[in-house]
Formats: structure tokens, C-alpha cells, sequence
């Protein structure tokens, strides 16, 4: 049963990620609920097509951190199995770079659909507090969309690709009745708890509106702040990102740059360029 209790976190559980994303992740685990079994190459065609980051490589004044895959809190799970990124690597890589004397700017390497709110909200916070110690520019090198636009706007100045994506601020979740698909497998679920709430919003019958209730307000709560954070890192009004910046959408490289998501068109290769002519103690860069 341990798929089902591993669906049942995944589509309750708010998430800032693009629901395409959250569809293939989902789709993956109801398949596993059915009994559905993937065979070794299925598995290391999906494994080849996971972009795996790199660690920090700093030289000339300049240190890359990945931001690449699904967002997870922890790094063991979803984020090793999907090679996704953890929000406790992302702020490790921070934390090394920032302490590294040699080190005057970071440089975010995004390339992610987003992921689960849990730690996002909290290295958002820890990022923001160190612009104080050193420059931090955010490159959408493929997408910065959800949780991956949430930690990319707290950096002093976000640059993209011309057909990147970024934006997609918005918190969802989800819930999978299971029961109709059991039955037609024969298999029949009785839970037995203690606790009155212990097995609220379960995946083996339909939602009650009380666990609805309880499930939007957590939704709402997440986004409130995820827009409030969105709104301190790029020096906006709350209600400037409410009613624009896509406003849930993911938006390409120009029209991102129109409604304010970046603050200008450049590639990953350009904005080291650029970065390297910055750096006055004229070390060469080389990209981890």
C-alpha cells in the first residue's frame, strides 16, 4: 500500500509547480497504485532525461548554483529519485559560497518547474537576507516557474533566455478518489483510526467539504506567501504581483520581460560574459 500513502502526500499536499509537472507525477504514482510495473529501460529512459546540477564551482569572483528539477525540502525521496534539487542543498551550495572570501557575485542556474512549498518559503527568506553580503543574479537557463520563480526572484536581478519560462506563481492541490479504480480491481479499503481528523482528505472515497475547506485554506496561505515574498524580492507591491505578473501563467522571455517577472533577455553564456567583465580582480571564469 505504500503508493497509495505516497499519492495521497502528493496530491494533498500544496504544491508551487506547473500542473503539467504535477500530472506526470501524479499519472506515475496512479499507475504504481494500479499495479503497473515499469520495466529497466523504462526506468533509465526516465532517469537519462533528468538534468542532474552540478556542484558550486567558483573562479573569477563568480559561483554557479544549480537550481535544476522538481523542488523538494529534502534531498532523499522524490528530489534523489527524480534528480530534482532539495531546498537544504540549495542553501548548503549558498552557504559555501557565501563564506568563500574569493567570491563577490552568485549566479543561479534555473532550470526548474517548481515543487513542493515545505523549505521554500524559508530559503527564500535566507536568500533575500544575504543579498546583504554579496550580489546574486538568477539566469532562467530553460524555467524558472512556481517554487523555482519564487527562489529566483530574490535575487537582486533575474535575466532569461528569449525562450525561457518564468512566472507561474500560483499554489495548488489536489485530491485522487481511488475508489472507483479499486473496485474495479477488486480490492476493497476500510481504514481504521484513532483521531478524528487522522485520515481526513484519504484517497479511497470521495473529498468531504470540511477536508476541502482545510485543504483551500492551506492553499491560501501558501500563496499569500509566496506573493509576499515575490513582491519583497522585486521591490513591488503585493497587489503589483497579484494582478499581474502572469498571474499564474508562465510567461516566455519577452513577455516576461514586459510584465516584470525579469528584468532583462540574456543567455546564461552572455550573463557570464558579463559577469566575468564585472569581476575587476580579473580571474577567468569556468562554469561548473
Amino acid at each position: 500500500m505504500k503508493y497509495e500513502h505516497v499519492l495521497a502526500y502528493v496530491t494533498e499536499t500544496p504544491w508551487a509547480i506547473l500542473p503539467n509537472k504535477m500530472r506526470d507525477i501524479s499519472g506515475v504514482l496512479a499507475f504504481r497504485v494500479a499495479g503497473g510495473v515499469y520495466s529497466r529501460e523504462e526506468i533509465e529512459a526516465r532517469l537519462s532525461a533528468v538534468s542532474k546540477g552540478a556542484p558550486v564551482r567558483p573562479a573569477a569572483g563568480v559561483a554557479v548554483v544549480p537550481i535544476h528539477g522538481t523542488i523538494a525540502h529534502r534531498g532523499g525521496g522524490m528530489a534523489a529519485s527524480s534528480g530534482g534539487a532539495s531546498t537544504e542543498a540549495i542553501g548548503q551550495m549558498l552557504d559555501q559560497a557565501m563564506a568563500d572570501p574569493s567570491v563577490g557575485t552568485v549566479l543561479l542556474d534555473c532550470n526548474s518547474p517548481g515543487g513542493t512549498v515545505t523549505g521554500v518559503a524559508e530559503l527564500a527568506d535566507k536568500m533575500y537576507a544575504m543579498r546583504d553580503q554579496k550580489r546574486i543574479v538568477a539566469a532562467i537557463n530553460g524555467m524558472a516557474a512556481s517554487a523555482g520563480y519564487w527562489l529566483a526572484s530574490q535575487a537582486h536581478e533575474i535575466v532569461s533566455m528569449p525562450s525561457g519560462l518564468a512566472g507561474s506563481i500560483g499554489v495548488f492541490s489536489s485530491h485522487a478518489d481511488l475508489s472507483k479504480a479499486l473496485e474495479n480491481e477488486g480490492v476493497n479499503v476500510t481504514l481504521i483510526s484513532a483521531g478524528k481528523f487522522k485520515v481526513e482528505g484519504h484517497p479511497y472515497g470521495p473529498l468531504s467539504d470540511e477536508a476541502r475547506e482545510v485543504m483551500q485554506g492551506r492553499v491560501d496561505a501558501a500563496y499569500d506567501q509566496f506573493v509576499k515574498d515575490v513582491a519583497r524580492g522585486r521591490g513591488v507591491s503585493v497587489t503589483d504581483v497579484r494582478n499581474g505578473y502572469g498571474e499564474g501563467r508562465a510567461l516566455t522571455g519577452p513577455d516576461a520581460l514586459k510584465a516584470g517577472l525579469v528584468d532583462r533577455i540574456e543567455t546564461i553564456d552572455a550573463t557570464v560574459a558579463r559577469l566575468t567583465r564585472s569581476d575587476t580582480r580579473g580571474r577567468r571564469y569556468q562554469y561548473a
